[in-house]
């Protein structure tokens, strides 16, 4: 018989692949600095994606300690470059100690101090396999917008925690960017999406 909740369900597909000690140690930290890693499975499927796009240039929004940073690398072409985008110095020093604890050689690292809305319009059109957004969800339309632009055809885009978009009651400034990304995604002609129940729900994105 199998897993009767949705959280016995949620915690199945979390240890089906379980955390190796660089990233359970990632994990503890980011813990104890109050900064939420993406679950497990999220970080599966991050690394699944990336090595089905044989990714070697991946953008992410929120080092925090380098748990999704780890699993998207993990899965990146062994050239890939991840560009990691962080507000918070301390959270991309603890990122840095568990990539070098991983073995992750320094030049497959861009660690770039800032917000997300203010870096990404740096960034080259184009240039981007995947995208993976975990950090102030009131930005995501931003986010988004952003994603379109800098990804490849076939490129994809990620959001995680969108399952605050599922609750209409909910109308904080987050909820209510999560809700609206979710629309845009599902309605945009350039996108083909997917909504995952991993973690706090995944919505994925391919550009055709």
């Amino acid at each position: 018989m199998g897993p009767e909740t949705a959280a016995e369900l949620s915690d199945y597909v979390d240890a089906y692949l379980a955390d190796d000690e660089p990233l359970a140690a990632a994990r503890a930290r980011a813990i104890a600095l109050g900064c939420p890693p993406a679950s497990s499975g999220t970080c599966a499927a991050l690394r699944f994606l990336a090595a089905v796009l044989q990714a070697r240039a991946v953008v992410e929004i929120g080092t925090g300690t380098g748990v999704s940073g780890l699993s998207l690398l993990r899965g990146m072409a062994p050239d890939g470059v991840l560009t990691s985008i962080d507000v918070d110095p301390e959270h991309q020093a603890v990122a840095k100690r568990a990539f070098l604890e991983s073995g992750v050689a320094p030049g497959r690292t861009r660690l770039i101090m800032g917000r997300g809305v203010d870096v990404l319009p740096r960034l080259t059109d184009g240039g981007y396999d995947l995208m993976f957004a975990d950090a102030a969800k009131a930005d995501y339309l931003t986010y988004y917008a952003q994603g379109v632009r800098l990804l490849r055809p076939g490129g994809v885009l990620a959001f995680d925690d969108v399952n605050a978009a599922a609750d209409p009651s909910r109308h904080d400034v987050e909820s209510t960017a999560l809700r609206e990304v979710a629309k845009l995604v599902r309605e945009d002609d350039r996108l083909v999406p997917l909504l995952l129940p991993t973690g706090d729900g995944l919505l994925v994105a391919a550009k055709i």
